[in-house]
């Protein structure tokens, strides 16, 4: 017997669920308020949650992420009348077990139960231990690393192909090697393949090899790095470059695990796992005719997307001390404190360039410090802080023309309270503009999470847990 929690604002199908449920001889109990509902959820008494989408307290989506990863994370049925399919997809990817619309057949709704109940089952009866990661270089407790390092976890247990997405500069190579050494394959080789530095003309002989006589030059047989990465791992950096005629032959190889080298005859049998990355949005390519789907599908088998360091930003403290110590080390230097307000100055950055432009920032850094035993904001790269300051003078306009500083702040304090620090004054205000940000966002794209996430330049889950913070609903948009 199974305890189920039906989390809907319609008594009617609550009562209707709770009677089907029961039928199985499972225990079922409904509310009709997300906030009472995510309590129980996440008790620990309830294996299966079926959960509304609108309801009058709250979005069903926007607590779906927090149920999961509970302790016990329940598996969670999404039932809704809308029929959007970017809510749909929002909610797979937030972890929902399935998405059925209303209204929907007893069977479907049984079919459904029975399924995630019986994945539970499989689950409480393997034992395996927990995985302790060899995460060299990999740094950051925030919850978007954490995900990565659950999908890292994840794919060193199997041998299906890999693809790691994420702007310039997030450590696409470093979690392929870790995938490497984490894996049954870390005592063989990793190969790399930088698909962005590879001759047009000479791909195919770096990739497959060639048989001695094959190109005027060729005075003996080579393998190629397919052939090197043999028992290995085979990683394809920046795959999204690779042209569409070389883009062909790999297909075949990944789906026969033989080739021919150049010239050669006979095929040549090869056991690689592939890791694949790039820095470009794949689906884009294949629009412009630029990339196979059929490829794609090969080798996405288990996605992994690194954030961008401007949306962990809680990792910042972490990074530097870690990054500043091997520099240290590295360049046999004395260590150098750092002043409360550099990590502060850090986190304002925006950081196109990721965790590399954060690499060298320290690096001139130090520098530019010497001798000096302290880091300062003043010791940071010129061209940041100039940005920061345009910045700031920008955020100070914007204050201005929407008459918030017509007089001094402290002339508005009475004399009963005390003035605020900087750091209250900036995040008060700071707070105000990116809430508007966020609501005429939601309103000019009218609830379209896919199209703000593209105009913001941030992720799903980052653009979520923002409009949170704000109680932004982007089903709201029209009442703004």
């Amino acid at each position: 017997m199974a305890n189920i929690l039906i989390i809907d604002d319609e008594i009617n199908l609550c009562e209707m669920l709770k009677k089907l449920i029961e039928q199985k001889n499972h225990y079922a109990e409904y509310c009709f308020t997300i906030q009472e509902g995510v309590h129980k959820a996440i008790s620990g008494v309830f294996e299966v949650v079926f959960l509304d989408i609108h309801m009058p307290d709250g979005n069903g989506i926007d607590v779906l992420k927090r149920i999961k990863k509970s302790k016990v994370s329940p598996e969670v049925v999404i039932i809704t009348g809308s029929r959007d399919p970017d809510c749909a997809e929002d909610a797979i990817r937030c972890g929902a077990w399935d998405y059925l619309h209303k209204p929907f057949s007893a069977m479907d709704c049984l079919l459904t139960l029975t399924r995630a109940l019986q994945y539970r089952d499989g689950i409480k009866k393997i034992h395996k231990p927990a995985i302790l990661l060899k995460k060299e270089g990999i740094i950051g407790s925030s919850p978007a690393m954490k995900e990565c390092l659950d999908k890292l976890a994840q794919a060193s247990n199997c041998n299906a192909n890999v693809l790691i997405t994420g702007e310039t500069g997030t450590g696409k190579e470093i979690f392929a090697r870790a995938l490497h050494l984490n894996s049954a394959r870390s005592e063989n080789d990793f190969v790399v393949v930088d698909c962005a530095a590879l001759p047009e003309t000479l791909v195919e002989s770096y990739l497959f090899g060639y048989e001695k006589g094959a190109f005027t030059g060729a005075y003996k047989s080579k393998d190629g790095l397919i052939k090197h990465a043999d028992q290995g791992t085979l990683f394809l950096d920046e795959a999204g470059e690779l042209d569409l005629s070389v883009q062909k032959s790999f297909l075949r190889v990944l789906q026969e695990r033989k080739f021919r080298r150049i010239g050669g005859k006979s095929e040549i049998e090869v056991d690689f796992r592939l890791v694949a990355a790039t820095n470009k949005k794949i689906e884009q390519l294949i629009e412009k005719g630029l990339f196979r789907q059929d490829l794609l599908y090969r080798l996405r088998a288990i996605s992994i997307d690194l954030p961008p360091l401007r949306e962990r930003l809680s990792d910042m403290k972490e990074l530097v001390l870690y990054l500043t110590d091997r520099m240290y080390s590295k360049y046999d230097i004395k260590p150098k404190g750092f002043s409360p307000d550099f990590i502060d100055v850090l986190c304002l950055y925006t950081w196109p360039g990721n965790v590399r432009e954060l690499i060298n920032t320290l690096e001139s850094a130090i520098s530019k410090a010497q001798n000096e035993p302290i880091l300062f904001p003043k010791h940071l790269p010129e061209h940041i802080r100039i940005k920061l300051v345009r910045a700031n003078a920008n955020d100070s306009h914007l204050i201005e023309s929407n008459e918030i500083n017509k007089r001094s702040i402290f002339e508005k304090i009475s004399l009963s309270k005390n003035p605020p620090t900087f750091k209250e004054y900036r995040d008060s205000v700071l707070n105000k503009i990116e809430r508007k940000y966020f609501k005429d966002l939601i309103a000019h794209t009218k609830g379209n999470i896919q199209e703000a996430s593209r105009i913001s330049s941030l992720s799903r889950s980052r653009l979520y847990d923002l409009l949170k913070k704000y109680n932004i609903s982007r089903f709201g948009w029209h009442l703004n």
